[in-house]
């Protein structure tokens, strides 16, 4: 079998000729060009390339457009570009035009020999595929659930950084995961990082990892979040709640790819795809100035947007079956009763799946037999008058006690004739009252809850710890 070929387009004959031996001593065979003209020869010559390696600035045009015209041609040959140190914009500009990845001047030899490593595992033998619903971990046969897979099996070949949106429960985690499995790290760790729950303090010791008595309490040394991930995939969920001088020091490790240890004094390369979620709107962050813009430019090179569970509710059989499945464990198979899923259909689910995973749950709990019935789904808003009665009389749950509306303001006091011997858990037991009705009101959801209160998912998650309010 003879060995891949890569095809590498540079102005330079210093850096050509670094680039050229650096990929023979890999056991690669090797073409290069010195303008677009020549490049142009070469892929029309009949040759099949494993990568092409191209620097943006050519004496005849832009590597850019040797970019677009692969992309275009409908070759599955990735294309690499090698850009200016600080070029961050002209990465960007290349991964969006369809660029699998990029490498910075002056090129490291380890970040660009494990680029072409996961360039070329593109091309090996050809996966199994997991873009049918019943492989894929993003279950449903909607149209907008098929668009959403194929847009991921594209999305798997390129090792541009990914902003996937949507709101909460709508599968964010999976869809990352999904992203992992189907390209050239899927053997590599995929780790995912919750940002919104590292408290602020500890964050650069996460993310970066620490020396050996770095600071207090510093016992062992200890990698961070982008050590762990080096060679796979880093997932930032909740992405919009970094703090703003986080935010800073994360942009310059995606950029530069290299971090430093809390104590240490040299830098060390990681090799990460990045993937983001969140369920607010960055854009509108960056207006508020609580994003920066220039990290959002970073993050959201390629969009990925999920649909909620309400505009896909076709796929309610086949999401069901398999919470159903899973939640019967070895046991006999949970079922659902007549009107159940009519039923299902008729609420909105502002929870998304997330949401249905909860309600199943809980209706099974209450359900006799293994037999869910509309009574037990206990759905709020749901159209379940024409639902049927059961045939057989069975002892019925005990109703959940509906959730009053928040007031606008806070409560007003009531009229004590007696003060409070203890004010602050007189004022402890206000607060929870409150922050059990909010969650009582939005069904657990703790985002909507937030929003409800006027405070932050942080505050709300932090009050609700301090209370030991459980879900």
């Amino acid at each position: 079998m003879s060995a891949p070929k890569v095809l590498v387009v540079d102005d330079e004959d210093d850096l050509r000729e670094l680039l050229e031996i650096t990929l023979l001593k890999m056991g690669l065979d090797v073409d290069s060009a010195a303008d677009l003209r020549t490049a142009r020869a070469c892929l029309g010559g009949g040759a099949e390339y494993g990568l092409v390696l191209t620097d943006m600035r050519l004496p005849d045009g832009l590597g850019l457009e040797l970019v677009r015209e692969i992309a275009a041609s409908g070759r599955n040959t990735p294309i690499a570009v090698v850009t200016a140190f600080g070029s961050a914009d002209n990465a960007v500009v290349a991964l969006k035009a369809g660029a699998f990845d990029y490498v910075s001047k002056p090129v490291q030899l380890d970040q660009l020999r494990q680029l072409v490593l996961s360039a070329l595992q593109l091309n090996g033998p050809t996966p199994v595929p997991r873009g049918d619903a019943v492989d894929s971990r993003l279950k449903g046969q909607s149209a907008a659930m098929q668009a959403l897979r194929a847009q991921i099996a594209r999305l798997a070949r390129s090792m541009a950084p990914i902003a996937i949106t949507g709101e909460s429960g709508s599968g964010k985690e999976l869809a990352a995961r999904e992203i992992h499995a189907q390209g050239s790290r899927a053997d590599r760790p995929f780790i995912a990082v919750n940002c919104g729950a590292i408290p602020e303090a500890l964050m650069e010791a996460e993310f970066f990892g620490y020396r050996k008595g770095a600071f207090t309490g510093a016992a062992d040394e200890r990698d961070g979040f982008f050590q762990a991930a080096h060679g796979g995939t880093l997932m930032l969920d909740e992405v919009a709640d970094l703090p703003l001088a986080m935010q800073v020091k994360l942009l310059r490790a995606i950029q530069e790819r290299r971090v430093r240890k809390i104590g240490a004094t040299a830098e060390e390369p990681v090799d990460v795809r990045i993937v983001s979620a969140t369920h607010q709107d960055l854009a509108r962050c960056v207006e508020q100035g609580r994003f920066r813009q220039d990290l959002f430019y970073r993050l959201n090179v390629i969009e990925l947007a999920l649909p909620p569970l309400r505009e896909r509710l076709d796929d309610l059989p086949v999401l069901t079956e398999a919470i159903l499945a899973r939640l019967s464990g070895t046991g006999p198979r949970a079922t659902l009763g007549p009107g159940v899923l009519d039923a299902l259909r008729g609420y909105s689910f502002p929870g998304n799946v997330r949401e249905l995973e909860n309600v199943l749950e809980r209706a099974l709990a209450f359900a006799n037999d293994g037999v869910i019935h509309v009574e037990d789904l206990a759905l709020k808003g749901a159209k379940v008058a024409e639902a049927p009665v059961r045939a057989d009389p069975v002892v019925a749950s005990p109703p959940a006690p509906a959730a009053e509306p928040l007031p606008a303001d806070l409560p007003p006091l009531p009229d004590l004739t007696v003060l409070p011997a203890n004010l602050p858990e007189y004022l402890e037991r206000v607060e929870r009252e409150i922050i059990v009705r909010a969650l009582a009101q939005t069904q657990y959801n703790r985002t909507q809850a937030a929003q409800l209160l006027g405070i932050s998912f942080r505050q709300l998650r932090y009050q609700m710890q301090k209370l030991n309010i459980k879900e």
